[in-house]
């Protein structure tokens, strides 16, 4: 690894502030969706479209029983199929966070989007049934609420119907293609490092709780009045000792030095 790499890796955000992102925006995205096609299920459904820009953006109701911008939406196979590859989705997304370099943090951003689009139709293909058309005549069906309309080619031409979501979607893969094209060869343990060094700071430097460049600590400064008084009594001990060997030794002499007691005959 490059010397500019390891600078990079060093200075890359924590990853865990970038799942932050990827919380947020999730939840923000996700809210938005769910509230406005809620709103379209109530007051949408069965009444005529609102006009908002005339003869270019109309809020028309519509119910989508296939993909995004109602793709497949004629196929009987379509709220499986599309169910098991929204959770392959959310699954995908979910590693990616966790493995993406941390430097840029649009690349969690468009994680973030793309799973609060996958969510937010997911939950319409659990919840919402409607009534619809098909080849062997009306079915119940489960769906996806649509109701942004915008034509190019008044009156005739017009994108099809969508919803929060699948804008979420398109912008979310749109960005994520972008940050991988630039960025994703940028090493992965960026920010992981990060987040080592605040879990473990023992590894990371120095012990933060060495001793303080203010001063010495006061318990130490009150225990060394103490143990210098202690020094003193063992030194005043040790010289009361020394004092007193040559009286013994003297004494001992002299004890040696009288004469025997004369014994009788």
């Amino acid at each position: 690894m490059s010397a500019e790499q390891l600078k990079t890796l060093a200075a890359a955000p924590s990853r865990r502030n970038r799942l932050i992102i990827v919380a947020l925006v999730f939840v923000l995205a996700l809210t938005l969706d769910l509230v406005t096609k809620a709103w379209a299920w109530n007051n949408l459904k069965g009444n005529p479209p609102i006009e908002v820009i005339e003869h270019v953006f109309y809020l028309r109701f519509g119910f989508n029983t296939g993909a995004a911008f109602s793709l497949f939406s004629d196929e009987s196979w379509g709220r499986v199929f599309f169910v098991t590859v929204t959770f392959f989705a959310l699954g995908y997304m979910g590693w990616l966070a966790l493995k993406m370099p941390t430097t840029r943090a649009y690349g969690f951003v468009a994680i973030g989007l793309i799973g609060a689009g996958a969510a937010g139709n997911l939950h319409d293909r659990f919840r919402r049934v409607m009534e619809v058309y098909t080849e062997s005549g009306r079915a119940e069906r489960h769906g996806v609420v649509d109701f942004l309309q915008f034509y190019y080619n008044w009156p005739e031409d017009y994108w099809p119907i969508f919803n929060v979501a699948d804008s979420s979607l398109v912008c979310g893969v749109g960005i994520l293609l972008v940050f991988l094209h630039f960025h994703g060869a940028e090493p992965e343990q960026a920010g992981d490092a990060s987040d080592a060094a605040q879990s473990d700071p023992g590894e990371s430097g120095p012990d933060e709780s060495g001793p303080d460049e203010s001063g010495p600590d006061e318990s130490e400064s009150e225990a060394e009045p103490a143990a210098q008084h202690e020094q003193d009594e063992q030194a005043a001990a040790s010289e009361a000792d020394d004092a007193d060997e040559p009286a013994d030794d003297a004494s001992a002499d002299g004890d040696a030095s009288q004469p025997a007691a004369p014994t009788s005959a």
